[in-house]
């Protein structure tokens, strides 16, 4: 691996680790710096190993949902499920007519009609159609990442229980404890995964040891 893409993944895994001890020991300021700096940082690296562009532009396009969420204005909530919503379509081109699991599907649309159905009372009725559609959008690109393989797949199910973490707390359902920590833990693994996997599908194992 290239020096340069070592150093900017132990800045990534840097960032990550700020974050997520900022967020256990409550140290606000700390998440507020790393978390828009685990993006840009995931996205440089991704570059300096070839990735194709509609993975950088869907990390990116995270990077501007993870900014947005930082804001508390329902706006910005709005505006932040956007970004992501545009990552998540540029990670269905990315994973193309590559066949999946019709099994998997069948659990993964069980999941999303299982998951909306009970969640839908409990969410702000100005919140129900655009939670509802974001959830199809990103059930769809969870079940499709396997295609690139199972690192992908995996990447796919945690970006899907993370945004499912952000959906109970919206719906007031009880938390975890440090309920944002969990949520970041599964949101920078599944970006990373689905990197990981895109770039070990795209060209294969020796461009993408880490």
């Amino acid at each position: 691996m290239k020096t340069s893409s070592r150093a900017l993944l132990a800045a990534f895994a840097l960032a990550a680790a700020v974050d997520l001890v900022s967020l256990l020991a409550g140290a606000e300021p700390g998440h507020q710096l790393a978390k828009p700096l685990l993006m840009p940082l995931l996205a440089a690296y991704a570059v300096t190993r070839g990735a194709p562009k509609l993975l950088t532009a869907a990390l990116l396009l995270g990077w501007g949902g993870d900014v947005l969420l930082l804001s508390g204005a329902d706006w910005a909530f709005l505006a932040g499920m956007g970004s992501f919503a545009a990552g998540h379509v540029c990670y269905l081109v990315l994973f193309g007519r590559r066949r999946t699991s019709p099994a998997l599907g069948a659990l993964y649309a069980v999941a999303l009609t299982g998951t909306v159905v009970l969640l839908w009372p409990d969410l702000p009725a100005e919140l129900r159609i655009p939670v509802a559609g974001y959830s199809l959008l990103l059930t769809a690109m969870a079940y499709r990442s396997s295609a690139l393989g199972p690192l992908a797949g995996l990447g796919g199910a945690l970006f899907l229980l993370s945004d499912t973490l952000i959906a109970t707390g919206v719906a007031e359902w009880p938390q975890l404890p440090a309920p944002d920590f969990w949520v970041m833990l599964t949101y920078i693994a599944a970006q990373y995964l689905l990197t990981a996997g895109t770039l070990h599908a795209m060209y294969g194992e020796r461009r993408t040891t880490v």
